[in-house]
């Protein structure tokens, strides 16, 4: 009896694995998306047969309108002038390409953005103390300072540090800006003043900005 019963179990337990290989066998593969290479490319404009409407307002390489034509008529054309057809404004019903060579323009338009960023100056903000109560030729030193970085195109902050100071105590609260005026005075119309510290800040100080 008790072979019987292990015979039965064997045939059951058989019975599940030809199921289950059955129900795989049937059931429908999943389908995993697959990449779309376009999406790698540069978000560059579309041109020549990326360019998916039906129709193309054509602008030509020299800037003219030659209105409004199937897009394919369009590519032949660019083409024959051995040039790519450059979609430029996608908006409206009608997209607007122009006639062009693309790599040229593209070389030309780096080349242009490099230029500027060459020719671009990064302001950059100086800075230079002087004591309360400087001494005229210290204060000649120092201004030499200000105008070479106000001539390198730069902003300086002009601070002072008052606290603790005695002398700046006895004679009041003006020795600071009468320095700061006399500053001002000395740079004349080569830098302007663009803002100054508040009156609760510990330093004192002034921004001075190239003049334009």
């Amino acid at each position: 009896m008790e072979c019987i019963a292990n015979c039965r179990k064997n045939v059951e337990k058989s019975r599940n694995i030809v199921n289950n290989l059955g129900q795989s066998l049937t059931k429908e593969p999943t389908i995993r998306p697959t990449l779309n290479r376009d999406n790698r490319r540069d978000a560059g404009p579309r041109m020549n047969n990326r360019i998916f409407a039906k129709s193309v307002q054509v602008i030509s390489a020299e800037g003219q309108n030659l209105g409004v034509m199937p897009t394919a008529n369009a590519i032949a054309m660019a083409a024959d002038l051995g040039l790519d057809l450059v979609e430029i404004n996608a908006n409206g019903p009608t997209p607007i390409a122009k006639i062009m060579d693309y790599g040229k323009f593209k070389y030309e338009q780096k080349k242009r953005a490099s230029e500027a960023r060459k020719n671009q100056k990064q302001i950059e903000m100086k800075e230079v103390w002087v004591k309360p109560f400087i001494e005229e030729n210290d204060l000649n030193i120092k201004l030499k300072k200000v105008l070479e970085f106000l001539g390198e195109g730069n902003k300086v902050k002009i601070a002072v540090m008052t606290r603790g100071s005695k002398k700046v105590l006895a004679r009041g609260k003006d020795a600071v800006p009468e320095l700061f005026a006399r500053i001002m005075e000395l740079i004349g119309d080569r830098g302007t003043m663009e803002s100054k510290s508040k009156p609760d800040e510990r330093t004192k100080s002034i921004i001075v900005a190239p003049a334009k």
